[in-house]
């Protein structure tokens, strides 16, 4: 049974209560600000869990969803649409993917990279190698085959029994890796920063140990770059810090900032058994999400987006590691990449996301007591600022 109290089945929420909503509502957006129903301004650095990559109401976002909605929303996947093929093609050209299928979110992109690996042994002759090696503290989504990637409790319980086919090892330890590949095990996949998991970076020796025994034992390498993808670390992609390229990548978040898209990359031979009819997706692809990816590439791509990203992602380590020094009865630990950083906590992380919402500044909780730092990639040095003097002054209350 669950630890969680009786519902009131007779006022039961007309929005299924599967999220600790805080009391607010939110009304309208700009840059990186939200305004609530009453007019108060919040220095928003959730970003919608690093989705609002270029912040709210982009005009080039807005004028892209605007021009396309007046064309064309949806057809069929049995047909083409130019608006698809030109953001696969870009995708491809920027990564190191030869193809891509586009999906509605950031999990179905994974369960896509998943499917790709097991089509692949398959179509190889090697069915029997379908067993995937995951991490601990990995976040790859909520279906049933992401959940049971991530063997945790907290994601499990009422779940079961669990789709099979995934093993958990110890994060940045090769020895473990080595030890759990057997003759079934097909593929690696990780998130080159952890991000639900702590807001932790894998170590560029880690990843290239990790390509190097997929090549070893004849392995696909697959990348969750959902969250710390797009721009996120400083780069288009986190893996890049590394100079190792997978076999297999999902996206998603930024890719649509806010509109629903999410898509799998991977290399002609990793993709070479996924055939017509093998896999699919209704609203995947459709020319609405498309057309914003475009859009979304077309300000990501120009000449110093990601240098900008890099530079104020080192002004904001640096104010926030001053923090931590400054109250070490509070923050314990800072982590992260670019503009994708976490403090850990000594007092409960949920104090501190609401105080600091007190103060009107939004973050989120993580993993291993910590707190993240999530802010639309377009913030201003005068933005990161204000939200360091808040965190400074919320950490000066919370021991006073």
């Amino acid at each position: 049974m669950d630890d969680a109290p009786p519902p009131d089945l007779n006022n039961f929420p007309v929005i299924m209560p599967v999220y600790d909503r805080a009391p607010i509502y939110f009304e309208r957006g700009v840059g990186c600000a939200l305004f609530d129903d009453k007019g108060q301004r919040y220095l928003d650095f959730v970003a919608g869990i690093a989705v609002a990559g270029l912040g709210h109401a982009h005009p080039a976002i807005v004028k892209a969803l605007k021009d396309q909605a007046e064309k064309l929303w949806t057809t069929s996947n049995v047909f083409h649409t130019h608006v698809s093929e030109k953001l696969a093609k870009r995708l491809v050209d920027a990564t190191f993917a030869d193809t891509v299928f586009f999906q509605n979110s950031g999990v179905e992109a994974w369960e896509c990279g998943v499917k790709v690996i097991r089509k692949y042994f398959s179509a190889i002759g090697k069915p029997q190698r379908y067993r995937v090696l995951t991490f601990e503290g990995n976040f790859h989504g909520r279906t049933l085959a992401a959940i049971a990637a991530s063997k945790t409790d907290k994601m499990t319980k009422g779940f079961g029994p669990m789709t099979d086919g995934f093993d958990k090892v110890a994060w940045n330890n090769m020895n473990e890796v080595r030890a759990a590949i057997t003759e079934e095990t097909a593929a690696i996949v990780i998130e080159p920063v952890l991000g639900e998991g702590g807001m932790k970076p894998a170590s560029p020796e880690f990843l290239k140990e990790l390509r190097a025994v997929c090549d070893e034992f004849g392995l696909l390498l697959m990348f969750d770059e959902i969250q710390c993808g797009m721009g996120r670390t400083g780069k288009m992609f986190a893996h890049e810090w590394s100079g190792v390229t997978p076999d297999v990548m999902c996206i998603a978040k930024a890719l649509g900032n806010g509109f629903p898209i999410g898509a799998c990359l991977a290399t002609a031979k990793a993709a070479q058994g996924m055939t017509a009819g093998t896999h699919g997706s209704t609203y995947g692809g459709n020319p609405l999400a498309t057309a914003v990816g475009n859009a979304v590439l077309d300000v990501m791509l120009k000449p110093g987006f990601f240098d900008d990203v890099k530079k104020k992602g080192e002004y904001m380590w640096k104010k926030l590691d001053a923090v931590v020094a400054k109250h070490p009865k509070v923050f314990s630990d800072h982590r992260g990449k670019g503009l994708m950083q976490g403090l850990r906590c000594i007092p409960d992380p949920k104090t501190v996301v609401k105080a600091m919402r007190e103060e009107k500044l939004l973050i989120l909780t993580a993993a291993e007591n910590s707190v993240r730092f999530l802010p639309p990639l377009i913030v201003s040095e005068a933005e990161i600022d204000e939200a360091v003097n808040i965190v400074d002054r919320v950490a000066g209350k919370l021991v006073a």
